[in-house]
């Protein structure tokens, strides 16, 4: 069971789209090798993840599809939208994906950290930045915020995962007390506790709800959890028929500057290979600022100042993998959020 908990948190940072194909990748890697991923799954693949692709409209587009070999930075950007909204960036991570020895960096960033909005002139939540002007200002921002380079982005529609649970037939949630959004300024909703299993709907509340004393942290947190639990069922499922209709569903609700040929290539070399995963969220606290009077999350600039130095020497491919770490963390440590997942 800790094997395949570490396998499910590996594809996160790298594949988003492809998170139940992966996952049922994993759980039947016996039966789909390199060459059975050409022969069955490839095409359908790039089918489902045709309409996804979408550049960034302020940046070059390549020629050529990137290669994957050298270490590359990704934004990956969970969205709660509604019908006819643009949505908020809910989760935000960064993430640096090295091929060559299979580490893989994430930093989560809370949706309420307080930052510069690239091309607002404005201090804000980071969250908005993608409800002000999409995936672009999303990613200069965090660019600026982190004073490192972002190759490529991919974003996700929580909506299209109420379907992908619902055709999993519901997944399983850690919720020991009943989650109720009460607040006359939220959403209403109640998620019951210690159920078996949970509907997608019920799902997207618990990652939606944000009424607890933990605030932006333990919302990052349950995003991280959902993430995980729906890596863990598409893993147990055996019923390949399932796999075109969830790649649709997916490929409906995803936008990347990745081509489908490209990250076609990295679930491939996924299933193949082995991988570690380290990961970090950025520190800070909870304060009330401005004439509102609203909340806001400030980093500490300490530790901010470590994530940037630690980025760079993750994307730097001649770094050794032994210094390959996190702020305040070695190799072995395994303890807390930043400890390492051993690869298989």
């Amino acid at each position: 069971m800790n094997k395949l908990r570490r396998w499910q948190k590996i594809l996160i940072p790298t594949v988003v789209a492809l998170i139940v194909l992966a996952g049922v990748g994993y759980a039947n890697r016996g039966a789909i090798s390199a060459w059975g991923y050409d022969i069955f799954l490839a095409d359908k693949v790039e089918a489902s993840f045709a309409n996804s692709y979408q550049p960034l409209t302020d940046r070059p587009v390549a020629s050529e599809p990137p290669q994957v070999e050298e270490p590359f930075s990704v934004l990956l950007m969970g969205v709660d939208a509604r019908a006819r909204e643009r949505g908020r960036s809910d989760t935000l991570i960064y993430a640096v994906v090295r091929p060559q020895d299979g580490n893989v960096l994430m930093v989560s960033i809370p949706r309420d950290t307080y930052t510069d909005i690239v091309g607002k002139d404005k201090m804000d939540k980071i969250t908005h930045a993608y409800a002000f002007g999409g995936p672009e200002m999303a990613v200069n921002s965090v660019e600026k915020l982190l004073d490192a380079k972002i190759d490529h982005y991919a974003s996700i529609n929580f909506q299209g995962f109420v379907k992908v649970v619902d055709t999993l037939g519901g997944i399983h949630l850690p919720i020991g007390k009943d989650i109720v959004n009460k607040d006359p300024n939220h959403e209403k909703f109640t998620v019951k506790a210690n159920k078996d299993s949970y509907t997608g709907v019920e799902a997207l509340n618990y990652v939606r709800y944000r009424e607890d004393a933990g605030g932006d942290m333990s919302r990052t947190e349950r995003n991280r959890v959902f993430m995980e639990e729906l890596i863990s069922k598409a893993s147990s499922m055996q019923q390949w028929n399932k796999i075109p209709d969830v790649l649709d569903i997916v490929g409906d609700n995803f936008l990347t500057d990745l081509p489908p040929s490209t990250m076609s290539e990295l679930a491939k070399k996924f299933l193949q290979t082995g991988h570690e995963i380290q990961s970090y969220t950025l520190k800070g606290e909870g304060q009330r600022m401005g004439k509102q009077n609203l909340w806001y999350f400030v980093s500490d600039e300490e530790d901010l100042a470590a994530v940037r130095s630690t980025i760079a020497v993750w994307m730097d491919p001649n770094t050794a993998v032994a210094q390959l770490t996190v702020p305040g963390k070695s190799k072995d440590t395994d303890e807390g959020g930043a400890s390492p997942d051993r690869s298989l």
